[in-house]
């Protein structure tokens, strides 16, 4: 199916011809086009204009209003104020633009980016030997909904996910390991990946107890790092094991989020090894690193610490240890010459901006990036209690991630099973729909909020049926789903000869917005902007209940199939749109 022109693009190409007509040196201007409350759309950029041309504004527009044809498209135009022009469309023109959206079944009308490239998109990165805590959601499901968005558009999508497997922890975790072989025996060989991270987590924090307390182990637990990074065969054996145990887990979590990880795409630290000597060399020969007291130094004019001093971006430490620095620059020019990518993108946490940012510089200094590959932090805020303070369990502890999932998922089966007899639903329904609810709650909550701001996890808010909440939107399509099955022999279709009630005419306004918003999303990594184009739209359709009814008797066929054809495009956009944050919508709730 070939795209199809949003209405506002099209009054904005009408718009731009009359001004051409009227002041050919405005050829080309942006008419500065909006939705408006006086009409469908109002253009103010002939103020502008006229102010250039130092002619009177109300006067240029009643001149570009005499060259608009109306007819098809524009009903009316008319000047307003000092020289705003009001737009409405025709209701066929609304109609007929709805029905070729309509007829492509995939996209819904929207097109292709004009000018796609390749993204790396680095997210989701969890440590191996350590349990995924709420930390680790709004990166997970950031990344996710950015990642689906990216690829809808067109472009090229290679997914990566830096996880922690290297470093000093893992010869303190290997010595322990030896030392107390029988601390990860499993006794039962069907151990699930949650017990098993379990184990590793709690023989984690026991080597961290034993590594701060004793300084014998803490010299073997050093030495074991050098034997891994030496390729000791021992050592990488029961390093490869962790990892494994580890992967294990993180696919489990993942599936609990209803989110696609390959294992290909999982490149962590170590995969990166190899690079680090000559992502130091190549620093230090070009100059952009220089050595300060035995340490390989990126040093900046606007980084300085609560002395006044410089502070560096440490690449190689004074005992030939390498440090993040030297990994993610190494990342960075893996990413670039062989992945040969154009975006670089890192969702990331705030907290780590200042990080990323001399990283970035550094790269940039060194000539790998440029104009033409560019990398991007999307930061994002933290997690936060009802109370307004970093979410964390009664005991003080961070909140692991699966827990605060499965009680979501209890907490959604709740609110599924009370409608349940009414919406005739089976038990495996409950269960499921529970499931899409309650992960859906979650991550609409993460996704609705501005990615850099923090936000407080509320899930009594999250799953309820009123207010800016993903059920809110799943209740919405599972109800047309309704009116769909009640429908009888009449199927949707559209009748552009009708008339447009106010509240079609606001859905159908809202709908032909679906794809710029789409695109405007995936230019600027704000999912959040798609989540609040989703629940306006739900939104509208609770006002076009209200105000239209569906399958009423006292309505024509025509209408009634109108109706249909405009509910079911709702619905369809509705699922298309929530599928690209990630979210499930049941056809019945």
């Amino acid at each position: 199916m070939a795209p199809v022109t949003s209405l506002s693009h099209s009054v904005e190409q009408h718009l731009s011809s009359a001004l051409s007509a009227t002041l050919p040196e405005a050829a080309g201007a942006d008419p500065l086009l909006r939705r408006s409350d006086r009409a469908d759309f109002q253009a103010n950029g002939i103020l502008a204009l006229a102010k250039k041309a130092k002619a009177n504004p109300r006067e240029l527009a009643t001149q570009v209003v005499s060259q608009v044809v109306t007819g098809d498209l524009i009903g009316e135009i008319e000047v307003s104020g000092p020289g705003f022009l009001n737009v409405t469309i025709t209701d066929g023109a609304i109609t007929r633009n709805l029905a070729a959206r309509y007829a492509d079944t995939d996209r819904l009308g929207v097109p292709h980016s004009g000018h796609p490239g390749t993204t790396v998109i680095d997210y989701a990165q969890p440590n191996v030997a350590k349990e995924m805590h709420v930390g680790h959601l709004r990166s997970a499901v950031i990344g996710d909904a950015t990642v689906q968005i990216l690829e809808f558009t067109g472009e090229s999508v290679v997914r990566r996910h830096h996880i922690g497997d290297w470093g000093t922890q893992f010869g303190m975790l290997i010595q322990y390991l030896d030392e107390h072989p029988h601390e990860l025996d499993h006794k039962d060989s069907q151990v699930s990946g949650e017990e098993a991270m379990s184990n590793l987590d709690r023989l984690y924090k026991a080597a961290r107890r034993l590594f701060d307390a004793d300084e014998e182990f803490k010299t073997r637990a050093r030495r074991r790092v050098v034997d891994l990074q030496a390729g000791d065969p021992h050592t990488l054996a029961t390093w490869q094991k962790f990892v494994d145990e580890s992967k294990i887990y993180f696919f489990s979590v993942f599936e609990k989020l209803d989110m696609e990880i390959r294992d290909e795409d999982i490149v962590g630290e170590s995969g990166y090894n190899d690079m680090l000597a000559e992502t130091c060399r190549l620093l230090e020969e070009s100059g952009v690193a220089v050595r300060s007291e035995g340490a390989l130094c990126v040093f900046f004019e606007d980084v300085k610490g609560p002395d006044g001093n410089p502070v560096p971006l440490i690449v190689q430490k004074s005992d030939g240890g390498y440090g993040y620095a030297a990994t993610d620059l190494s990342a960075i020019r893996d990413r670039v010459f062989q992945l040969k990518a154009n975006t670089l993108l890192y969702v990331v946490d705030a907290r780590q901006s200042l990080h990323f940012k001399m990283v970035f510089e550094t790269a940039r200094r060194a000539g790998w990036l440029n104009e033409d590959v560019k990398a991007h932090q999307l930061a994002f805020g933290t997690v936060l209690g009802k109370d307004g303070k970093p979410f964390k369990t009664r005991e003080g502890e961070t909140v692991k991630l699966v827990d605060l999932l499965d009680e979501a998922v209890d907490r959604a089966t709740t609110v599924v099973r009370e409608k349940a007899v009414k919406v005739g639903l089976s038990e495996p329904e409950i269960v499921e729909n529970g499931r899409y609810v309650g992960v859906g709650a979650v991550k609409y909550a993460d996704l609705s909020t501005s990615a850099v701001r923090d936000y407080k996890f509320d899930l009594d808010q999250m799953v309820s049926l009123n207010g800016d909440t993903s059920v809110y939107l799943q209740y919405a399509y599972a109800r047309i789903q309704s009116i769909l099955r009640k429908a009888g022999e009449a199927r949707p279709a559209a009748h552009p000869e009708l008339e447009l009630a106010p509240a079609e005419r606001a859905l159908g306004l809202h709908l032909d917005q679906f794809g710029e918003t789409v695109h405007e999303v995936a230019a600027a990594y704000e999912p959040h902007k798609l989540a609040a184009y989703l629940y306006q739209l739900a939104s509208h359709l609770t006002t076009f209940y209200d105000q239209c009814h569906v399958l009423s008797p006292d309505n024509s066929p025509e209408v009634v199939e109108n109706r249909l054809f405009l509910v079911d495009l709702t619905a369809r956009t509705l699922h298309l749109g929530m599928t690209l944050l990630g979210i499930r919508t049941p056809d019945k709730l």
